[in-house]
């Protein structure tokens, strides 16, 4: 098992050199960057970052799990991985921010999905109420 520095990882983060890092386990991905359903982009936006909260806010099936035991290259050296820092935004509490935000597809997922979300609860309701008015 090699184990890889966060710098050696954050050097791999184009289309021909795609490395990401999920779970303190690092995979070059790619070779799947064509294969992915959800188009290279997906992958780029977290390339050679911690991309965890990324792969499990999507959902990933547990055969989309399996297969990232193709592309495990080893493991990260969690002493390289850059500390969270603290700052205060006035007049709110205290907040941790990595130096590294890799979140940003996830809140774009959630954009996206809260609305349909609630147009389709609203519908529910309408629908369930002409049954009884």
């Amino acid at each position: 098992m090699k184990i890889h520095s966060y710098e050696d990882l954050s050097k791999h983060n184009q289309i021909k050199e795609c490395w990401l890092l999920i779970s303190g386990k690092v995979y070059d991905v790619t070779q799947f960057m064509d294969g992915h359903p959800g188009g290279d982009q997906v992958l780029l936006s977290t390339a050679g970052k911690d991309a965890t909260e990324d792969f499990e806010n999507v959902g990933h099936s547990k055969s989309a799990r399996e297969m990232l035991v193709k592309y495990y290259i080893g493991e990260i050296d969690t002493s390289t991985i850059p500390v969270k820092r603290q700052y205060t935004v006035p007049g709110q509490q205290t907040k941790a921010v990595t130096q590294d935000t890799t979140s940003s597809f996830g809140i774009k997922i959630l954009q996206f999905l809260v609305p349909l979300m609630i147009l389709g609860l609203a519908f529910g309701i309408r629908e369930y109420t002409k049954t009884f008015f």
